[in-house]
């Protein structure tokens, strides 16, 4: 092409911003490299004709990322191609719901990019050239370059920094919960690595693992509203002290409702519904197979297990065998069938987390 393109690349995994780097110069283009969603919707304001998108990105996944660049009225029309493993028909689907143009398989191949790339940016070209104005804008940008990067960096980092401290925030607040229970941080560590291997093996996407990782923390989160006398008390409750107990899912959703915060409104949905069976015999609200969030039914599978093999008030830690029983038991009853033979299928990953977040004293190993 007559002039070099710009093109921007977003890949968190340096190694593959590197190649695409290599590989966009060679062709005659120019090349900017974000590491996530967030940096890349930065960097898009200094202006670029494609972008070359990672469906697998920490925090905003690539559909969630497309679906901004789309939304914005200044990026709406800039093409997209999706750099992706994924290679089923419904995860194609998904991207170009999301606004993708085109897809590029890793690994990654030099022709299939330039044949690929040159008819999107010729489009791009062809509809630039209509815009008066763009002699100008090309100027402005040239001139300010060096003061809007480190403004947009700035910003970056301000809002990774805020991000930061919900996830802190979220942690604390589960930290205290738990606490007046007498369980231990790592206790609230491990549902969340738990709840995210279910969640990566179940299929869904990365963004959404992410979130479920961090919500899943705050599920008793309701239990700072249940007196020290029933959450401490050494022995099976009686009738009376069960509805107190069950009154956590209630008062967990009071406590994170009417949130803007994705997590917090994703933690709701858990507190809630964590303690319904699949067989509709739960609480609170008598829910029943996939009525049941499946966040909360991953949760459910996640916390059965580790409450079996820790150490409470009222009974010692008990082995993990005992605790495969019973999710074998309970499978088709308590639990989601799916999510107890994924919990299986993934059990090398859960009993590493299960050692490296291991408490001091009150755990079995196997």
């Amino acid at each position: 092409m007559s002039t070099p393109k710009r093109i921007l690349i977003v890949d968190d995994d340096e190694a593959s911003r590197r190649l695409l780097k290599a590989m966009v110069e060679s062709l005659g283009h120019e090349s900017e490299a974000a590491r996530d969603g967030i940096e890349a919707l930065a960097r898009l304001k200094l202006g670029f004709d494609l972008v070359l998108l990672d469906v697998r990105l920490p925090g905003m996944d690539g559909y969630q990322v497309a679906r901004r660049i789309r939304d914005d009225p200044a990026t709406a029309d800039l093409p997209i191609v999706m750099v992706t493993v994924l290679e089923s028909k419904e995860d194609r689907l998904r991207a170009v719901e999301a606004g993708a143009n085109d897809f590029i398989s890793k690994p990654l191949d030099k022709t299939e990019l330039r044949v690929r790339s040159a008819s999107l940016l010729r489009l791009k070209e062809a509809q630039d050239a209509v815009k008066r104005h763009r002699a100008e804008l090309e100027d402005m940008v040239e001139r300010r370059t060096v003061a809007l990067r480190a403004a947009l960096q700035e910003m970056v980092e301000a809002q990774r920094r805020t991000q930061r401290a919900q996830l802190d925030t979220v942690e604390r607040l589960a930290i205290a919960a738990e606490y007046k229970d007498k369980i231990t941080a790592q206790h609230i560590r491990r549902i969340g690595e738990y709840s995210a291997i279910l969640a990566a093996a179940l299929n869904l996407p990365p963004g959404e693992v992410e979130l479920i990782q961090h919500a899943s923390r705050m599920h008793d989160v309701g239990k700072i509203g249940i007196p020290d006398g029933i959450l401490q008390k050494p022995a099976s409750l009686n009738v009376q002290e069960w509805d107190i107990m069950r009154k956590h899912t209630l008062i967990g959703s009071r406590i994170l409702a009417d949130s803007s915060s994705d997590i917090l409104r994703a933690g709701q949905v858990i507190a809630l519904s964590h303690h319904e069976w699949w067989d509709g015999t739960g609480y609170p609200n008598g829910l029943a197979g996939d009525s049941i969030p499946l966040w909360a039914r991953i949760c459910a599978v996640a916390d059965v297990f580790d409450a079996v093999t820790s150490r409470r008030p009222y009974k010692p830690a008990f082995t993990n065998e005992a605790a495969f029983e019973i999710l074998h038991q309970e499978r088709g009853t308590h639990f989601d069938p799916r999510v107890v033979d994924t919990f299986f299928k993934r059990l090398d990953d859960v009993l590493t987390i299960q050692t490296q977040y291991r408490d001091e004293a009150g755990m079995i190993g196997w």
